[in-house]
């Protein structure tokens, strides 16, 4: 493309587009369609000099000029109560249900992963004495010591704070990460089921591990479920890079992404719960049986959510993403 001859023959069209945006809602009916057909026109001519000759300069002036025009098109919407509570009762939920494919397996071979790990780590002693020596391990796993206090060291709110801010910016890793192939989650995932082995296997050789369970299930039934799930998330973005289906890559990605940031906003306030249990529940002083009561409710009632308003909007065609108003407009492509 012969960028200058371009310019040349359209630069009218553009100069008209900015005259009608200059003159807002005082526009005649044949004006406003004008200016309908000017914006379609001028998105095509911003997606051919993207495609084919971009230049910086012009490309930003068409990308302001077009956002310009759309806004005026479409108009202005404000977000509202409304838009939240479609968010918690379809979208979000819709998402988690659509990426099951992806976070279930993820949950369970992470799962059987741990495990393992701890096998290792229960029945090979010179393993244990690789990580620490024996009094700082005797220290951490006999009564009272560091993994049954550590619930209880700080104030129950600031806790669960904390809590919540470190496991929320894991799982925005996980899913801003994934687009990297999927392998920075891979990391994370082996990091967290690593320690998690670590205690499973020391609180075993101890012979304390009913202890541990007792402290662990009550959030980490929740928390680990909000992981896995942004995890297999991240994965599932990163195979939308490899393999993008029939859609280009750059439209695959943009859905995904889209799902993706609604999807660890709705974690974050399942992480929140988390840390609120983790905080309130796990140092209190409940039976063990209450507490791992609490815990196995709170993941009944996040799989329910999931699995029946989750699958109710998606069989009703919700993909977790954006209203179709709110979405970067979009050329049609060849199949």
């Amino acid at each position: 493309m012969d960028l200058d001859v371009f310019v040349a023959a359209h630069q009218a069209q553009w100069a008209r587009l900015e005259q009608l945006l200059g003159r807002g809602r005082h526009l005649t009916g044949a004006e406003a369609d004008e200016l309908v057909a000017l914006y379609q026109r001028t998105s095509t001519h911003l997606s051919l000099i993207q495609s084919s000759a971009p230049d910086p300069m012009l490309t930003g002036r068409l990308t302001q000029l077009v956002a310009r025009a759309r806004a005026t098109v479409t108009g202005t919407r404000r977000a509202s109560w409304r838009d939240a509570a479609r968010f918690f009762t379809a979208g979000f939920p819709a998402a988690v249900y659509r990426s099951r494919r992806w976070w279930i397996p993820t949950a369970l071979l992470s799962t059987a992963l741990g495990i393992l790990i701890g096998w290792w780590m229960a029945t090979h002693p010179e393993v244990q004495g690789a990580i620490a020596a024996p009094d700082h391990l005797k220290e951490l796993t006999r009564p009272g010591g560091q993994y049954e206090t550590y619930y209880s060291s700080h104030p129950a709110a600031s806790f669960a704070a904390q809590v919540w801010t470190n496991n929320a910016q894991a799982a925005a890793v996980c899913l801003v990460l994934g687009a990297f192939l999927g392998l920075p989650v891979l990391w994370i995932l082996f990091l967290n089921m690593a320690n998690l082995g670590v205690g499973i296997g020391l609180m075993t050789s101890a012979g304390r591990l009913d202890v541990f369970l007792g402290l662990i299930l009550p959030h980490g039934l929740l928390e680990l479920t909000a992981v896995f799930v942004a995890a297999g998330t991240g994965l599932r973005l990163g195979w939308t890079v490899i393999d993008p289906g029939p859609r280009t890559r750059r439209a695959a990605l943009a859905e995904r992404g889209r799902a993706a940031l609604g999807m660890a906003i709705g974690l974050a306030v399942v992480l929140f719960l988390s840390g609120l249990i983790e905080g309130f529940v796990t140092p209190s002083g409940l039976p063990t049986w209450a507490r791992i009561g609490i815990g196995v409710a709170a993941e009944a009632a996040f799989l329910v959510y999931v699995f029946v308003l989750g699958g109710r909007a998606s069989r009703e065609g919700d993909v977790g993403d954006v209203g179709e108003a709110d979405r970067t407009a979009t050329l049609p492509t060849a199949a």
